[in-house]
C-alpha cells in the first residue's frame, strides 16, 4: 500500500516540476513587456520633455547679468 502511495505521489509531482519552469518563461514574459512598455513611455515623453525645455530656453533672454552667477 505504501509503495502504491509513493508511486502515485511521483507521478503526480512530475507535472508539478515541469509547470515551475512554464511558470518562470511566463514571468519573464511579463517582465520583457514591461520593460518594452516603459521604455515607450519614456521615449515618448522623454521628446516631449525636451521640446518643453527647449522652447524655455529659446524664449529666454541672452544677454546682461546673471542673476544666478553673479555676474
Amino acid at each position: 500500500m505504501l509503495k502504491l502511495f509513493v508511486s502515485a505521489q511521483n507521478f503526480l509531482a512530475v507535472p508539478l516540476r515541469s509547470e515551475r519552469g512554464a511558470t518562470a518563461v511566463e514571468y519573464g514574459l511579463l517582465v520583457a513587456l514591461i520593460a518594452a512598455v516603459i521604455v515607450g513611455i519614456v521615449i515618448v515623453v522623454g521628446k516631449q520633455v525636451s521640446d518643453a525645455f527647449n522652447s524655455v530656453s529659446g524664449n529666454l533672454p541672452h544677454g546682461g547679468a546673471c542673476a544666478l552667477c553673479g555676474g
